[in-house]
């Protein structure tokens, strides 16, 4: 039986539609968005817990949840993810400060805060400085939680866990000191405004660049007339002034920076004659600091011009300090860059010292190389707290995204200017903005907390950017742990850790 055209026609066209309504099912929602498309609501993920933090049973509410950044059309351009943590029972806000938490990189997610020292379940890693290894690993429920004392509120920026661009919004947009900043700073305000939190006590806690952002932030959020008034940064292994920081040639202030934290490390692994010192690290790492600023410093600016006397007596001083042959400093010029001397160390055991904690050591290839293979103190822990965060989300969160989460390494083209440099600055250094933030904010606070055994960040270099004049120092409290860079991943020094973090947001400045 033969059928008319128009019903011909008619199946035609509704199988082409049904197949074209198939391949747009099909899409990723990031390629819907970009074609026009309208862009689905933020997902939002709620659960309910409890705790015991500090002696105290606390039951909370968790938003594990995305907030849309808007162009000024209204238009999303960026997802940010973020877990929030609040605590039932507190009726007022003027009494509840609040924490925004997240770490560094940058294009780091803040799972390490989050599962390492600050959420209410934490990964415990094997004692001492060793290899995670592969799972099961240790989950479980963390006394150390600060949310005694605060609200939490983990921060994902814009490439990192599962926060992302919208659309037709490019990555470069959010990636770089300013934009980063500007776009956590309206994360803020949007967070505050739907949790109706404006007149909570609030505080910034950040590791590694986090603390770099905590200085763009603080800018961002208090240069304004909009202002949004901070009571206390937290900087936890903190890099300010990368001036300080950088190995670079002709940076030579850099390694004045560093010296302390290469003394540190031979002190750890026995390389310097502890008996010289009473076995006190507290007095050597005293005379390293001395040595750095009173010594090597002039020996370095003055070069050629100093005398060899002075010079051979600088050697050998720098020789007892490191740990480090005279021979290696002398053919070094005295300037050993951090990878070389993380290569040096324990060269004749065939073994490399940890960037991030030098207290870890990995096994090298060979015995000629004059940098590590990669950094132990790195691949030491990064599977452990991946697999916690994820088993974590999906258990107790109840997140349900089968997107890859971007645990570190996903932001690109990092562009280094802050709002006043003008241009591309590799030296980058944000402490003036916390120091004017300070001067304009008779209430805002900082507590800086460092690992002895932190090369990534070197206490020292802190030390000396803390110290320029303007800063308060009746306002600033800095804190010392006998680990690294992530000093909670050692027991003694969480607690502590915690402890100084939970008496800086419980007890402010009368």
């Amino acid at each position: 039986m033969k059928r008319p055209l128009a019903l011909v026609l008619a199946l035609v066209l509704a199988v082409s539609a049904c197949a074209r309504a198939q391949d747009e099912d099909a899409k990723p929602k990031d390629e819907k968005a970009a074609a026009g498309e309208a862009t689905p609501e933020p997902r939002k993920f709620e659960s309910t817990g409890s705790v015991t933090a500090n002696g105290k049973n606390i039951r909370y509410k968790a938003y594990a949840e995305e907030t849309y950044i808007l162009d000024d059309k209204n238009k999303p351009r960026a997802s940010i993810f973020s877990t929030t943590y609040l605590a039932d029972g507190y009726a007022d806000p003027t009494k509840r400060p609040v924490a925004f938490i997240y770490n560094g990189g940058p294009g780091s997610a803040s799972l390490w805060l989050h599962m390492g020292v600050f959420g209410p379940k934490r990964v415990r890693l094997p004692d001492g400085p060793s290899d995670d290894g592969a799972a099961p690993f240790n989950i479980a429920a963390n006394p150390l939680t600060i949310l005694d004392v605060a609200d939490l509120v983990f921060i994902d920026p814009v490439g990192t866990g599962w926060s992302k661009t919208l659309g037709d919004a490019k990555g470069e947009e959010y990636w770089g000191v300013t934009e980063d900043a500007e776009s956590i700073r309206e994360f803020i305000r949007r967070w505050l405004v739907k949790n109706q939190r404006w007149n909570s006590p609030k505080y910034l806690i950040g590791e590694s660049y986090g603390t770099t952002r905590s200085g763009a932030l603080i800018d961002a959020l208090e240069s304004g007339w909009t202002d949004i008034a901070m009571n206390g940064i937290v900087l936890i292994s903190s890099v300010l002034n990368f001036g300080l920081d950088a190995t670079d040639p002709g940076n030579d202030v850099s390694y004045v920076g560093l010296l302390p934290s290469y003394a540190a490390t031979a002190w750890y692994h026995e390389k310097v004659n502890r008996e010289a010192w009473g076995g006190d690290i507290g007095k050597f790492l005293d005379d390293a600091r001395a040595f750095a600023t009173d010594e090597y410093m002039p020996a370095l600016l003055k070069g050629q011009l100093l005398s060899p006397e002075a010079r051979q007596h600088a050697i050998s001083r720098m020789a007892s300090l490191t740990g480090l042959s005279e021979k290696y400093i002398t053919l070094s010029n005295m300037r050993v860059p951090l990878g070389r001397f993380m290569r040096e160390l324990m060269r004749d055991e065939g073994l490399t010292v940890g960037r991030l904690d030098s207290r870890f050591t990995g096994r090298e290839a060979d015995g000629v190389s004059d940098s590590p293979d990669a950094d132990p103190s790195a691949y030491g822990i990064d599977g452990a707290y991946t697999a916690a965060m994820l088993d974590y989300f999906g258990r107790d969160l109840k997140v349900d995204i089968s997107e890859p989460y971007v645990t570190l390494g996903g932001v690109q083209s990092w562009k280094w200017a802050t709002r006043d440099a003008g241009g591309d600055n590799s030296y980058v250094n944000v402490a003036p903005y916390i120091e004017r933030a300070m001067r304009q904010n008779k209430d805002l606070r900082v507590l800086s907390a460092n690992g002895y055994f932190d090369m990534a960040t070197p206490f020292f270099g802190t030390e000396m950017t803390l110290a320029q004049p303007a800063f308060d120092r009746d306002r600033l409290t800095i804190t010392y742990y006998e680990a690294g860079h992530m000093m909670y991943i050692h027991q003694p020094s969480i607690e502590k850790l915690a402890a100084d973090v939970r008496k800086f947001i419980a007890q402010p400045a009368q």
